[in-house]
């Protein structure tokens, strides 16, 4: 029998309540049976990112991170945008990864879902090919006016918005599959 790929889903809000989070969830509901997900919720709790300590002085948030990309087939972000950038806490998070081989030939899908969302993808892209992602070029998706796709109970209701999430989440399994 054939075992499930493990797939880390990091959400870039530390907003529980968030659209990204909703969306997660989501994901994580229809694709269970094809993967075996697991949710980061620690990145609020991630000190701030400081190249003077040393990687065995870092703190255990800090390993607790970089292990479950190491276990992890493959990574899925969901983030929003704030203020036209990445969330600091995410961008915290991957500066703690820069330096090490954590994310390099990882299989990671990208999405960005927010009001506009064009400023923090491209940002997110530049610095997951800066830590050697596998394939992020071909795995990511921009989801604009993200609120206008969802219906009142935070579940996505815009056909062409679950077509293209199915298609990334479809080729980024391919991907995981054949690592």
């Amino acid at each position: 029998m054939n075992q499930q790929k493990k797939i880390l889903a990091i959400c870039g809000s530390t907003r529980q309540d968030s659209v990204n989070h909703h969306l997660i969830n989501e994901i994580i509901s229809v694709y269970r049976s094809q993967f075996q997900f697991e949710s980061y919720t620690g990145i609020a709790g991630i000190i701030a990112f400081n190249p003077d300590i040393s990687e065995a002085a870092q703190p255990e948030a800090v390993l607790a991170f970089r292990k479950a990309i190491r276990e992890a087939d493959g990574v899925l972000i969901c983030t929003p945008e704030y203020a036209h950038g990445v969330p600091g806490a995410l961008k915290n998070a991957l500066d703690w990864t820069v330096g090490s081989a954590d994310f390099s030939g990882k299989p990671t899908a990208l999405i960005t879902a927010s009001t506009d969302g064009s400023y923090a993808h491209a940002s997110l892209l530049e610095i997951l090919r800066t830590i050697d992602t596998k394939n992020v070029n071909d795995h990511h998706l921009l989801i604009q006016f993200i609120k206008a796709k969802m219906d009142g109970g935070n579940k996505l209701s815009h056909q062409p918005t679950i077509a293209a999430i199915e298609m990334l989440m479809k080729a980024f399994g391919s991907t995981i599959n054949n690592k």
